[in-house]
This record gives structure tokens, C-alpha cells and sequence, in this order.
């Protein structure tokens, strides 16, 4: 298994993205030119990027023209919103039917697809013909909070994939099980997550928190299992994610993946809204970074779901390049390293910063 996980930060997402797809070397792992290429973003809703929701259109076009110029041309973009949404309304409010036509690749709404069953650890499923006949697929995902699962990304965003009546299903049958199914079933070739500005709690957005990263890996098992720990979960907590383990599917060992960098975070004016709002009150930013300060923002909300924040007290956290060679009580980053208690890392992920603040509790 190849434990590589790609990271970049920072906001012109059309050169992140082809960053990422270049250092992957996404043309080797497709080899074949007439290779079908099939694109799945996350339109869970007709919703804006920046809500925290759905992929950033960006992405997606600089991933096309990445393609392009490699000389890939069978390619097709394929999703379909939830139950009781219309993919066609999130098609157009996110102008992918002149995506479509502009680069000349296909566009399919999976509700209107060709369905074939498929059953696998006791669970069927009706399928989406494009994803089964798929010679290489990309998997965008939006890495965020959801209400039933905690996290949704790259094995959650595969539900897409499904026809109506199985998505209804899933929720039948509990969704651990089924998702984890469906990923041992789809198996994504290449992952970029976009972790701009996902939800702290909900698919459908609202409560974004700027985060300016973004990932690329070719393991949709790897690469969820350490976003979990992104947004301050173990992997095993993460319901689909624990399943798939005990399945004998792949093991959620984070001990030997290696995170390569390619770039450092910068400062960001960016803030929190909606409930993210009221959990930075207990944070003193100073120039801080996005991906810095969203991982005490994640810590935050994971502390506050276990009842356990008003017990922080008055004493905010810092967190910042601001803060270096200072002396705060509480620090959450390497910049902060002379604070009276830190946690280390730049960015440090969001359960280092959980562990660390319960030990103060």
C-alpha cells in the first residue's frame, strides 16, 4: 500500500491542484491515454463552495486541464445530489453544464444513470454503470462534519455513486456498514480532498471553518483515516472507517504514512462562522494560520461535544506566528513551543490538540 499522503496550502486552488497532480504523477498511474477517467465531486446540494459543502468548482476544472494536457480526453464528470435534491440545480449553480461543454467532457447526473446490483458483505446495492465501467476514478471530496457519521470524505463520498433507492437504503441498514461496503467495491485511484473550508458538523454546510489545505493520496482508506485525526477523531472513531478495519479491508495504521509537505502554511485573515464563531472565543489568534487555526477550532468542537469545554476556564489558547519566542499558558502549534504547555506541530493535527487539553482538564 502506498502510504504517501500530499499536501499542499494556501488558496489559488487551480495551481494547488496541479501541484498535487503532478507531484502524484497522476499520467504513470493512468497510463493508458484512452484510459475512461471518471471525476466524482461532492454536490451534496445546490450549495456555494464556500459554505462549506460542496467541492471547489477549481478543482475540478484544473484537474480536467491537467488531464488534457497529458493528453487524456475520455473523461467524464459524474454525481448526484441526496435524496430530494436535484443534481441539475447544483449543476447549474455551479456552471458544470458549461464546464462540460467548454472542455468537452462528459456530464452525467448518477440518478438518471444505469444502475447494476452489486452485493458485497451481505449488503446490495444498486450501482451507477459510469462508476463500475470506469477505468480510473478521481475522487474529490470535501473533508467536513456530518451529523450521523462525524466525518464524510473520500469512502463516504462515493454514495454518490448509488441510485436513490440505495442511498435510502444505507440509512435503512445504518450507513457503517453499507459505506464500507460500497469502498471495498469502488475502489477511488486517486483522492484530492479539498479541505478548504469544510463544515465543522453538517454535509450540507453552514458552519465553515477556513482551513486552506489540501490533499492528495491514491489510498481512499489512508487518506480518511488520517483526516479523521484532522478534525480531532481517531480513525476508529469514525463508524465506516472502524467497519472496514474489522473487515480485514485495510488496517487504520497511521505509523507509516508519510506526509509530504509542499509548502508551508501562510498567515490568514480568514475566520470561523456560525457556531465556529463561539468556539474560537476561547482561542487568541495572532497571525495564525488557516490549517493551524482550524485544527484548534476541530479540537474545540470535539472537546464541546463531550460537554467538557466550559471547563477550559478563562484562559485562552493561543495560537499564531505571532506568539513566537512569547509566553502564553496555553499554546496549540510549534510557533507557540514557549508557551507553559503546547502541543507541537506546524499544523499540528486536531486530536494532538484534544489530547493535550484534556490533560489540562
Amino acid at each position: 500500500m502506498n502510504k504517501n499522503i500530499y499536501m499542499i496550502y494556501g488558496s489559488n486552488l487551480s495551481f494547488m491542484t496541479k501541484r498535487l497532480l503532478e507531484s502524484i504523477d497522476v499520467y504513470s498511474q493512468i497510463g493508458a491515454k484512452e484510459k475512461r477517467i471518471v471525476i466524482k465531486p461532492n454536490l451534496v446540494i445546490a450549495g456555494r463552495p464556500d459554505e462549506g459543502a460542496t467541492t471547489h468548482t477549481e478543482i475540478v476544472t484544473a484537474t480536467i486541464e491537467y488531464l488534457k494536457d497529458g493528453g487524456f480526453n475520455d473523461i467524464t464528470i459524474a454525481e448526484s445530489s441526496w435524496v430530494g435534491a436535484r443534481t441539475e440545480d447544483a449543476f447549474h449553480l455551479l456552471g458544470y453544464y458549461d464546464i462540460a461543454k467548454e472542455y468537452d467532457v462528459s456530464l452525467i447526473d448518477t440518478k438518471r444513470d444505469r444502475f447494476r446490483r452489486v452485493e458485497n458483505h451481505g449488503i446490495s446495492m444498486e450501482i451507477a454503470e459510469t462508476a463500475l465501467d470506469a477505468g480510473f476514478i478521481i475522487n474529490i471530496p470535501v473533508l467536513k462534519g456530518h451529523c450521523q457519521t462525524l466525518m464524510t470524505h473520500a469512502m463516504k463520498n462515493l454514495k454518490g455513486l448509488l441510485s436513490d433507492k440505495s442511498k435510502r437504503d444505507f440509512h435503512r441498514y445504518g450507513l457503517m456498514k453499507p459505506i464500507a461496503a460500497l469502498s471495498d467495491i469502488i475502489r477511488s485511484d486517486l483522492i484530492i480532498s479539498d479541505g478548504i473550508c469544510g463544515d465543522l458538523d453538517f454535509e450540507e454546510g453552514g458552519n465553515p471553518v477556513r482551513m486552506d489545505r489540501m490533499m492528495a493520496a491514491s489510498d481512499q482508506f489512508l487518506i480518511d483515516a488520517y483526516a479523521a485525526t484532522l478534525m480531532g477523531f481517531s480513525p476508529y472513531d469514525i463508524g465506516y472507517i472502524k467497519v472496514a478495519s474489522e473487515w480485514g479491508i485495510f488496517s487504520p495504521d497511521l505509523s507509516g504514512v508519510n506526509i509530504v509537505e509542499l509548502n508551508r502554511p501562510q498567515s490568514s485573515s480568514g475566520k470561523p462562522t456560525g457556531m465556529a464563531q463561539r468556539l474560537a472565543g476561547y482561542t487568541a489568534p495572532d497571525n495564525a494560520c488557516s490549517a493551524c487555526f482550524a485544527s484548534l477550532i476541530h479540537a474545540l468542537k470535539r472537546l464541546d461535544d463531550e460537554g467538557l469545554l466550559s471547563s477550559l476556564g478563562k484562559e485562552k489558547i493561543a495560537v499564531g506566528q505571532g506568539y513566537k519566542g512569547k509566553c502564553p499558558a496555553i499554546g496549540s502549534g510549534s510557533c507557540c513551543s514557549s508557551a507553559s504547555v503546547f502541543v507541537k506541530g506546524c499544523p499540528p493535527k486536531a486530536d494532538d490538540i484534544l489530547a493535550m487539553l484534556k490533560k489540562l482538564l
